[in-house]
């Protein structure tokens, strides 16, 4: 039953026509876990990715492995042995470092854990795992470590917030982004806006600089990420979609949410 569920085929992976040598990182799987989602009527939030020597490029099934550098605690934990806010907001080689919590596609909420930082946790809302009841997440969700931008400022004291345009990228890797623009929104009242980013590497999106050129080169991305974090939570969710802004107030934000952070410590 679990092997029929992810379509696991030595010489096929998920109808691909790919090998499970081809796919290149797919690891393995729990089958007892999977037996017992499929026999409670779970849902599944793991993901295969499809990569070639060429390509970083994925193909984001729902199904989630973990990365390498990352270990898997229980269902609901990963853990680095390092700190995930030990990553500067700034890489080596000049790009923003953004960590994944909720790869593109998928819906279950994960997020880094606030009392143990080496962790990215399943958030749990009523007892319960939390999984988003829409579409899976139009791109890479997460946070950019080392910032924190308090109300005063229009945040909420938390790590900005992040969607990574581009294939899905697995849950609690450090990846290398672009801002170019952000999505200005409120929540309930209170001021929740979305750094946009795209992926600087192996990405149709990676040449993207601004909103106003993904709006010419890729039209209509936009506005689907605008209608989908207004629906997400439904019709009464309390999300409103205020406006877009660019690059520069998107790198203006990160820049204050740095300085923040430093004075926090």
């Amino acid at each position: 039953m679990s092997k029929h569920l992810l379509s696991i085929k030595t010489d096929s992976v998920g109808g691909s026509g790919k090998s499970t040598q081809e796919m290149g990182i797919f690891e393995g799987y729990q089958e007892k876990g999977l037996e017992k989602v499929s026999k409670t009527k779970g849902k599944l939030d793991y993901m295969l990715r499809f990569k070639t020597s060429q390509s970083g490029n994925g193909l984001a099934y729902d199904a989630t492995q973990t990365p390498v550098t990352v270990n898997q605690v229980d269902t609901f934990t990963i853990e680095r042995k390092r700190s995930f806010n030990d990553y500067p907001v700034i890489s080596a080689n000049g790009s923003i470092n953004a960590i994944v919590e909720i790869p593109t596609g998928t819906s279950a909420k994960w997020e880094l854990n606030k009392e143990n930082p080496n962790q990215i946790i399943w958030e749990f809302k009523n007892d319960a795992p939390r999984i988003v009841n829409y579409l899976g997440y139009p791109g890479n969700y997460g946070t950019i470590p080392q910032t924190a931008l308090p109300k005063e400022l229009g945040g909420d004291g938390d790590p900005l917030d992040v969607l990574v345009l581009g294939q899905a990228v697995p849950r609690g890797d450090v990846i290398n982004v672009r801002l170019i623009g952000v999505l200005k929104m409120m929540d309930d009242g209170e001021q929740d806006d979305k750094l946009i980013a795209v992926l600087t590497n192996d990405s149709p999106f990676s040449n993207v600089k601004s909103i106003e050129q993904l709006n010419n080169d890729f039209v209509g991305v936009s506005e689907i990420i605008k209608v989908w974090f207004e629906s997400y939570k439904g019709r009464d969710g309390g999300m409103e979609v205020l406006g877009w802004g660019e690059a520069e107030e998107a790198n203006s934000i990160l820049e204050q949410a740095k300085n923040s952070y430093l004075t926090m410590k």
